[in-house]
C-alpha cells in the first residue's frame, strides 16, 4: 500500500497550518510551523495569490493529510457523504471523524493519528469486546474502545492512567483507569474544532 514517507513537517509548512501530525512536538518551540512558517521550496515566501481551483485543492490535501488518508480513500469517503441525507461536507467529516485511528487519537491514546494507526495495526485495541486491526473500521454511537488485556502494560497506557490533559470531544466518554472509551454520539459539525472549510472540497469535487 502506499504511503508518504517524507517529513511530515514539511505538509504543516505547505499547508500553512498546524495539522498536529507529530504530537507533543507540535505543541514544542521545535515545531517547523514556529521556526520556518513559510511555504517549502525555494520561493515559499514568494508565491502569487492562488486561482480559485488552488485553494479547493489545498483544502483538500490539508484534510487528507489530517486525517492520513490517501485520495482513492478520501474519494470514497466523499461519494459515500455525498449518497448520505444531509449536507455532503459534513457527512464526509464525521465519516472521516468515526474511523478507528482517528477515535483513538481524540481519546488520548495515542499523541498522533500516525501513532493510532500504528496501535491499531498493531491489535492493541477492541471495539466491544472483540480485537480490530483495521484503523479505517467506522465506529458506532454506543461502540465501546478499549485496550487489550495483554497491552495495558504498554508505557504509553500507564501514563494515561495517571491523568490526561487532553480535551476529550463531547461525542466520546474517557474512562482512564480502565483504558476504555465510549462512543456518547455521533460526531457533529460543532465538534470538529479544526480549521476546516468542507463546502471548498465539495465545490472541487462538483466539477
Amino acid at each position: 500500500m502506499a504511503r508518504y514517507t517524507g517529513s511530515v513537517c514539511r505538509q504543516c509548512r505547505r499547508e500553512g497550518m498546524k495539522l498536529f501530525l507529530k504530537g507533543d512536538r507540535c505543541h514544542s518551540g521545535k515545531c517547523a510551523m514556529e521556526r520556518y512558517p513559510a511555504a517549502p521550496g525555494m520561493h515559499g515566501t514568494g508565491r502569487r495569490k492562488p486561482s480559485g481551483y488552488q485553494v479547493q485543492l489545498r483544502e483538500k490535501q490539508k484534510v487528507k493529510r489530517i486525517y492520513g488518508v490517501l485520495e482513492t480513500q478520501f474519494r470514497i469517503y466523499f461519494e459515500k457523504a455525498a449518497n448520505m441525507k444531509g449536507a455532503t461536507g459534513e457527512n464526509m467529516l464525521q465519516l472521516l471523524e468515526r474511523r478507528l485511528d482517528n477515535v483513538v487519537y481524540r481519546l488520548g491514546f495515542a499523541d498522533s493519528r500516525a501513532q493510532a494507526r500504528q496501535l491499531v495495526n498493531h491489535g492493541h485495541f477492541a471495539v466491544n469486546g472483540k480485537k480490530v486491526d483495521i484503523p479505517s473500521y467506522c465506529v458506532d454511537a454506543g461502540d465501546v474502545i478499549t485496550v487489550r488485556e495483554n497491552s495495558t502494560d504498554i508505557e504509553m497506557f500507564k501514563k494515561l492512567r495517571e491523568g490526561t490533559t487532553r480535551l476529550i470531544p463531547a461525542w466520546l466518554e474517557l474512562d482512564a483507569a480502565n483504558l476504555s472509551g465510549k462512543v456518547v454520539e455521533l460526531p457533529k459539525r460543532s465538534d470538529i474544532d479544526m480549521s476546516i472549510d468542507e463546502l471548498l472540497i465539495v465545490e472541487l469535487y462538483s466539477k
